[in-house]
């Protein structure tokens, strides 16, 4: 009952103190009250949500029934557009904050907003190794069905939060793009929603203009609702080879010859100046040194890109063994280096 009282207590000062200040005081400087007890608190609640519906859906095999469903409902929204005159451009009704760049688009509020709940894997075909999924599907999700069943894409882009239908649409890289390319490039079918309503799906073979032409188009030629994209057989470690470079000429030359060598599953190189740069290397294997094992997506280990620093600061070579998972996602928390460089990040994506 104290504890009780005490945090009400602490509540009603809050709340007194954001009303004497101002709320955007508040929360421009003293941004880690809002995010330690809401921010956080509610990222880990929908994360979890997240992934338990994922799992529960996927084990049920209930995604490919809901997924028709879905396709009848977005078709139907598509045809009143066009009923009612098509007065509007038309445009995907995911909010803002779902998404991970930080602009807020102005023509959600005068565009005619398609609602499109499609967010689940609906098929892992190991023999033609393929896998089926709906574009609101993200890499965190595709990495923890496929990694636990021992699968993975050949390009993953590292955010946990990038959706199949942006990285289709728009476009997506790797540190695997020097063997398989781009994101689209693993792709080999989609399934898109016209504008008149209809449904159609493409390949090399089948209406292979439209195929090579979505690509980039940013939503432009209809409304992704499936894509087929390739998959090749994981293993559980990437063994990781760190080379501090220095001098532009030479950045170049490593990164050039890291990237011409095929055996090389990863290539990745953070430049920290204009001479200064590491150079990674890795390949995956089923076998790990334990005395050299580095588990980088723990909560108290250092952001990824300042861990790389160390070795451009320690001027040495270095080679280390990081779960597969956590190599795939190894810029996630820190996004890069923007939570560094912009202290309001997490009061921009709330906004």
């Amino acid at each position: 009952m104290a504890a009780l009282l005490c945090l009400g207590g602490l509540v009603v000062l809050l709340a007194l103190w954001v009303r004497v200040r101002g709320l955007d005081y508040v929360l421009v400087h003293q941004r880690w009250i809002f995010v330690c007890l809401f921010l956080l608190p509610l990222s880990v609640v929908f994360d979890v949500y997240y992934y338990v519906r994922a799992w529960l859906i996927f084990k049920m095999c209930s995604a490919p029934k809901l997924h028709d469903q879905r396709v009848r409902d977005i078709q139907r929204q598509v045809r009143e557009w066009k009923k009612e005159g098509s007065k509007s451009f038309m445009c995907t009704g995911r909010p803002g904050w779902l998404t991970v760049s930080l602009r807020v688009g102005k023509y959600k509020k005068t565009h005619k907003n398609i609602m499109i709940n499609m967010m689940d894997i609906l098929e892992v075909d190991t023999k033609r190794q393929v896998v089926r999924v709906e574009p609101l599907a993200n890499m965190g999700q595709v990495t923890a069905l496929l990694n636990s069943i021992g699968w993975t894409l050949p390009v993953l882009p590292e955010l946990d939060d990038l959706t199949v239908g942006g990285l289709v649409m728009g476009t997506g890289i790797e540190s695997s793009s020097h063997i398989y390319g781009l994101f689209q490039h693993i792709c080999v079918a989609f399934e898109l929603v016209l504008a008149d309503g209809s449904l159609v799906r493409c390949t090399e073979d089948e209406n292979s203009d439209l195929f090579h032409a979505v690509p980039w188009s940013c939503g432009t030629l209809g409304f992704l609702v499936a894509a087929e994209i390739k998959i090749i057989p994981a293993k559980a470690w990437v063994k990781l080879r760190y080379e501090p470079v220095r001098g532009l000429e030479n950045i170049c030359k490593r990164f050039t010859e890291a990237s011409q060598n095929k055996q090389n599953a990863f290539v990745e190189g953070l430049q920290y100046s204009l001479d200064s740069a590491v150079i990674m290397t890795g390949t995956m294997t089923d076998h790990a040194e334990p005395n050299k094992v580095n588990r980088i997506g723990l909560h108290f280990k250092p952001w990824f890109f300042k861990h790389v620093e160390s070795y451009l600061s320690g001027d040495y070579t270095g080679v280390e063994y990081i779960p597969l998972r956590q190599y795939y996602h190894r810029h996630t928390r820190s996004i890069f280096w923007e939570l560094q460089l912009c202290g309001t990040l997490a009061l921009m994506f709330v906004l």
